[in-house]
């Protein structure tokens, strides 16, 4: 299983894989890179549990979504704000809680800020911002050309990348006895490869968050909740303190033995987190 959005629907003309489980407040999950919603299975039974009917997608571009094979598709952060807001429409939904990961986190931070209504109240779970991202490495890579890394043979591409995935997680076992070779999956092959690199990577870009910058503050006219691993390795810890800084009104929380796959690492703690925090903001 690569992914929890088993159904499919056409937004803007791309074929988005979604699904709803549960009934209740609605609740939407956004996943970031590289990863799909499969990084939320282990949150979505508590979520359920506690009467959240919960909203979740690939985004474009990612899992089991569709991979434009067109050069002009917009797959970056500011181009999943559409799908977003379409999928919204779609479920019929005027307004719900969101619940963003990684660059998941960048897409509820510009949708909020284009859309504040419709969002009820905001949790961040490791999220990029402002300049935070990417990796100095990836930087280089990109200043390099990413046509190298497209090319390179499947084993090394593997290897590398299921590396990389580790580094998201404190618990290094539970990733390799669990989904670990999935998410290696949906990034590999004929396929999976290119499309990392042009529909992810690619769009590693700070724009998206630095220039949301100014108007940060304009977030905590809701409930706003920030997540972070105590050990993440991605995005550090001081990048949350200067998030919360920014953002009057909202509440952190660090959680420990915890990477940036906040979900992988401590499921439970970060699903208690959501609920516990929804229920202080009924409807």
């Amino acid at each position: 299983m690569y992914s929890l959005a088993h159904q499919n629907v056409l937004i803007g003309n791309h074929r988005i894989a979604c699904a709803t489980y549960g009934e209740g407040v609605p609740l939407v999950l956004i996943h970031g890179t590289p990863s799909s919603s499969l990084i939320w299975r282990d949150v979505v039974p508590v979520l359920n549990t506690a009467g959240y009917a919960v909203h979740l997608f690939d985004l474009l571009g990612f899992g089991l979504s569709e991979r434009p094979w067109s050069p002009e598709a917009d797959t970056s952060v500011a181009g999943q704000v559409p799908v977003l807001k379409g999928l919204m429409a779609h479920w019929g939904l005027d307004a719900a809680h969101i619940v963003a990961h990684d660059i998941g986190g960048a897409v509820a931070q510009r949708f909020t800020l284009e859309q504040p209504g419709m969002v009820q109240t905001l949790t961040l779970i490791d999220s990029v911002s402002f300049d935070s991202w990417p990796s100095e490495r990836t930087r280089q890579q990109m200043r390099d050309g990413l046509d190298a890394l497209i090319r390179k043979p499947d084993a090394d591409h593997r290897a590398h990348f299921r590396d990389w995935l580790l580094s998201t997680v404190v618990d290094k076992k539970k990733l390799t006895d669990g989904p670990l070779d999935a998410y290696v999956e949906i990034i590999a092959g004929t396929i999976g490869q290119p499309s990392l690199f042009a529909h992810q990577v690619a769009h590693y870009d700070p724009r998206y968050t630095d220039d949301l910058t100014p108007d940060l503050h304009r977030l905590g006219d809701r409930p706003v909740q920030i997540l972070w691993g105590a050990e993440d390795a991605w995005q550090k810890t001081h990048w949350a303190e200067k998030l919360h800084a920014a953002i009057p009104g909202a509440t952190l929380h660090i959680v420990p033995d915890c990477g940036h796959f906040a979900m992988e690492d401590q499921p439970e703690e970060i699903a208690r987190l959501i609920t516990a925090f929804l229920d202080r903001h009924p409807v």
